[in-house]
């Protein structure tokens, strides 16, 4: 039981690592395995594991050797601002679609305004993994 006791005091905090950046990445730029490594040090904020990273794209400019923050990444932009893009509303048995310009840069799940072209009303909605954008939700 002393010994258990002894090692346990030994081992001391348990830490993380944080993934940090390789090289510059810019905004817009997805992310690949040869632009991150490993800091053996826990960063509040910081992704810990480098596979949580690829295939996602910078939001903001990444520079090297700084740890990769939750808020500078996201999933991969499907819409871009300006872009003419489907808007679809269901609810009760009633579908309706129209065009819209998207007013804003935004992947799959991501909320982005869009400016119906029908009405010239402003509406939000969520991009759908095929680049419509669902309102009404």
């Amino acid at each position: 039981m002393r010994s258990l006791l002894v090692l346990l005091l030994l081992a001391g905090p348990a830490w993380a690592d944080s993934v940090i950046s390789t090289r510059v990445i810019r905004a817009g730029a997805i992310i690949g395995p040869d632009d991150l490594d490993i800091l053996p040090r826990t960063i509040q904020g910081a992704f810990d594991h480098t596979e949580d990273l690829v295939g996602l794209e910078a939001r903001r400019m990444i520079y090297p050797g700084r740890p990769i923050l939750y808020d500078q990444v996201g999933s991969p932009a499907l819409v871009d601002g300006n872009q003419i893009v489907q808007i679809s509303f269901a609810a009760h048995g009633l579908a309706i679609t129209t065009e819209g310009r998207a007013l804003g840069r935004a992947g799959a799940g991501e909320d982005v305004r869009v400016l119906n072209l029908s009405s010239r009303i402003t509406v939000s909605g969520i991009v759908q993994p095929d680049g419509s954008v669902r309102v009404g939700f």
